[in-house]
């Protein structure tokens, strides 16, 4: 197999890092993507809110409110191999610049559909626009790319931390941002649209101009020529290095099942708040607080992820995440039972995410890193879409309670896989 142009030499910026400097390196790497993850995840969450709203405007039916936010998943699907390629190529950030680029044009697509009342022209707009989530996803592992081994897992979950800003103020600017364009063209709804263009491109002018060295063609560098293993940019090389490697099939596993049961729960959460009586204030205290248990506590996984192993803290993530379920599913009119069951959901999917990101950057080599988190992430990403279609079909057919027993038991192979691999693992180091 053929390497991908760049894949198996590090390029002249990397080339000339002193490996004295890689601490300070590290640092300047972390607080850059740090400051786009805040920037970014103030621009996916403040157009996110009021999608559906737009959706069932543009399209004229309630019905299909729900394509937006199903259009931005399939973008962030459909952009991942391709933008992994070309960081396997030319470095993350070129990858991660294209990335904010096509959110950028995405919104001004949103923007240009609200405005003609074009359905089809808004879903190719939402769509485009799921390539910025794609970007907010893989800064994490750009924050691997140079980290120590004991300590990748803290510069992942730092970075997944950073969101946290984002996704707490993001939805409450919604309502200045739809009031900034009163007596304009643009419709009230497209407004958040406007300004998470313009936050987007921010985000890719910041990641351009600071993002040097690039911390993937650095890492290969400093790995010398022994160190970057088999490279390629295409699904199949992608594939070939999970194969390869039991511990990153159940990384691949971890990330996938983690981040689909807790999309389709928390889809369907306000769904049966709202059948047990619960206004729009409380449903929003529940999410909110789903929310604080993704982001907020990801430096207290990744420190554990760290010091227990990865292994352990995806076996954590199994039992929370099955807690999670029990309690929701159980819940009935008890909104405090089901609150509780939602910032745990957050907790559970923290736990996988971040320990799952962290071995699976262990466990192939550095040339086929991007490859691989490529293939995670458009695996995570179609599993959860299929998993948030599928929950309001489970939901109308049989309830809120058997959705989180399905979810539930999704949980059965990740664990299996994960003490398989950790028995293994123990026998041979005997």
């Amino acid at each position: 197999m053929s390497a991908a142009p760049g894949a198996g030499t590090a390029g002249p910026a990397a080339a000339a890092v002193d490996p004295a400097e890689l601490p300070r390196l590290r640092r300047r790497t972390s607080w850059v993507l740090i400051a786009s993850q805040v920037l970014g995840g103030v621009g996916v969450p403040i157009s996110v809110a009021l999608a559906p709203v737009l959706a069932a405007d543009v399209g004229g039916s309630e019905a299909l409110s729900g394509f937006a936010s199903t259009a931005s998943v399939i973008g962030t699907a459909a952009v991942s191999l391709p933008l992994a390629a070309l960081m396997t190529a030319r470095g993350r950030r070129p990858g991660l610049v294209l990335a904010y680029a096509i959110g950028a044009a995405g919104s001004a697509l949103v923007v240009l559909a609200a405005v003609v009342r074009s359905f089809p022209l808004l879903m190719l707009g939402m769509a485009a626009f799921g390539a910025a989530s794609f970007a907010a996803f893989q800064a994490r592992f750009a924050a691997a790319d140079l980290a120590a081994p004991d300590h990748r897992a803290r510069a992942i979950s730092v970075v997944v931390w950073a969101s946290t800003l984002g996704a707490v103020l993001g939805p409450n600017l919604s309502a200045p941002a739809s009031r900034s364009f009163a007596g304009t063209s643009i419709p009230a709804t497209a407004g958040p649209f406007v300004w998470a263009g313009a936050v987007f491109a921010l985000t890719g002018l910041l990641l351009a101009v600071l993002l040097r060295p690039d911390p993937l063609l650095t890492a290969r560098a400093l790995a010398g020529p022994d160190g970057h293993g088999p490279a390629g940019h295409s699904l199949r090389a992608g594939i070939a290095a999970v194969r390869a490697s039991p511990r990153a099939r159940v990384a691949l596993v971890a990330v996938a099942v983690s981040h689909t049961a807790m999309v389709s729960i928390m889809v369907m959460t306000p769904v049966d708040l709202a059948h047990h009586g619960a206004g729009l204030q409380l449903i929003g205290l529940v999410i909110s607080g789903h929310i604080a248990g993704m982001f907020a506590f990801s430096p207290v996984m990744g420190w554990l992820a760290d010091r227990l192993g990865r292994l352990t803290v995806i076996g954590l993530a199994a039992g929370l995440l099955a807690l999670a379920a029990l309690l929701a599913g159980t819940a009935g009119p008890d909104h405090g039972q089901n609150a509780l069951g939602l910032f745990l959901l957050g907790l559970g999917w923290s736990a996988g995410l971040v320990a799952g990101s962290a071995l699976l950057t262990d466990s192939v080599p550095t040339g086929a890193r991007a490859a691989v988190q490529g293939l995670s992430d458009l695996t995570m990403n179609t599993c959860a879409a299929v998993g948030g279609a599928a929950s309001g079909l489970v939901m109308s057919a049989a309830g809120y309670g058997w959705l989180n027993a399905i979810a539930a038991a999704l949980l059965l192979p990740m664990a299996a896989l994960a003490l398989l691999t950790a028995r293994r693992q123990a026998a041979a180091r005997k």
